[in-house]
């Protein structure tokens, strides 16, 4: 099995900077995509960046240029930078990494258990 685990999230005042960090662990072979979404009340899930094994990064316009996607591979972690955070970027985060458990099963795609992000003054 694969567990993410999500940890950063919090309350800050408009203009501050949070860091989230999503750890996988268990039983995986190799790490493909990873990813960071999030869900606002009362709206679908949507993207917010993903990189790839390769480190490049792909962003949702409403982010660009405040929030930055990185990742460590030897620690199988995904990191997500916010700066200059805005009311509009509360939400609760969740990361999503593509995994394979052995070099002979399929990929699969894993969700962490969310994280909450309050911008507010």
């Amino acid at each position: 099995q694969v567990q993410l685990v999500e940890s950063g999230g919090g309350l800050v005042q408009p203009g501050g900077s949070l860091r989230l960090s999503c750890a996988a662990s268990g039983s995986i072979f190799s790490i493909g995509t990873m990813g960071w979404y999030r869900q606002a009340p009362g709206k679908q899930r949507e993207l917010v960046a993903t990189i790839t094994s390769g480190g490049s990064t792909s962003y949702a316009d409403s982010v660009k240029g405040r929030l930055t996607i990185s990742r460590d591979n030897a620690k199988r972690t995904v990191y997500l930078q916010m700066n200059s955070l805005k009311p509009e970027d509360t939400a609760v985060y969740y990361c999503n990494v593509e995994a394979r458990r052995l070099i002979t099963t399929p990929w699969n795609n894993y969700w962490g258990q969310g994280t909450q992000v309050t911008v507010s003054s």
